[in-house]
């Protein structure tokens, strides 16, 4: 599947700032794929921390391979030892167990965390070893695809508004200005801006905590 975006939300964009609205022109629509359910995401984007989009890629087809469905049973059944031969380190493979874990034994409520905004969906995760604020922001955005995210963390956005406004470097305070204007809309900025960043980035490089 793909992240849904409308055309309300583009004429948005582009009224409210003429930079965007010509890229956006340019670009047409972007396809990006999107994960089904939050666990799935979850599990993608602690893999996807500080690597390559490619090697991401080589990793998630091992775990397809060797765990099977991408679930929280099997992912226990499996163990860390299983998703260290997947290609993961010790970190990553210890806290997707533990999520998966913490959900088999009714300690996380996925289906809670959907209806919660998105600060407090950002806050629970971030409470798993392993997990910090990027990688709670990408799953807010690929797993229950909310529609105003955007990431401080992520290289590849940063990369973009600079390509885009032509900026030698971006600061918390230029980029929170930019993302008050993007505002309710962040998540279909933040498309545009992974794409302003090719070929520097690739739209999965980000900065992703393991101190979580």
């Amino acid at each position: 599947m793909y992240l849904q975006y409308s055309d309300e939300q583009t004429e948005y964009l582009k009224r409210r700032d003429p930079v965007l609205g010509a890229y956006i022109d340019s670009c047409g629509h972007i396809c990006r794929q999107a994960d089904n359910d939050l666990f799935t995401s979850i599990v993608r984007q602690v893999a996807g921390q500080q690597i390559s989009g490619a090697a991401l890629q080589s990793v998630w087809a091992k775990i397809e391979s060797r765990v099977g469905a991408v679930t929280p049973e099997r992912i226990c059944s499996g163990g860390t030892e299983t998703l260290r031969g997947c290609g993961l380190s010790e970190k990553k493979a210890k806290c997707i167990a533990d999520i998966a874990a913490g959900i088999s034994q009714g300690e996380l409520e996925l289906k809670a965390l959907e209806q919660m905004p998105d600060e407090e969906v950002i806050k629970v995760l971030t409470s798993f070893k392993g997990i910090g604020e990027w990688t709670a922001q990408m799953a807010l955005i690929f797993g229950l695809h909310r529609p105003d995210v955007i990431s401080f963390g992520d290289y590849g956005i940063r990369k973009g508004m600079q390509n885009l406004y032509g900026y030698d470097k971006i600061d918390r305070k230029t980029f929170e200005t930019h993302a008050a204007v993007y505002s309710p809309y962040a998540t279909t900025a933040s498309l545009y801006l992974w794409q302003a960043a090719k070929p520097a980035a690739d739209g999965q490089t980000g900065k992703a905590e393991l101190g979580g």
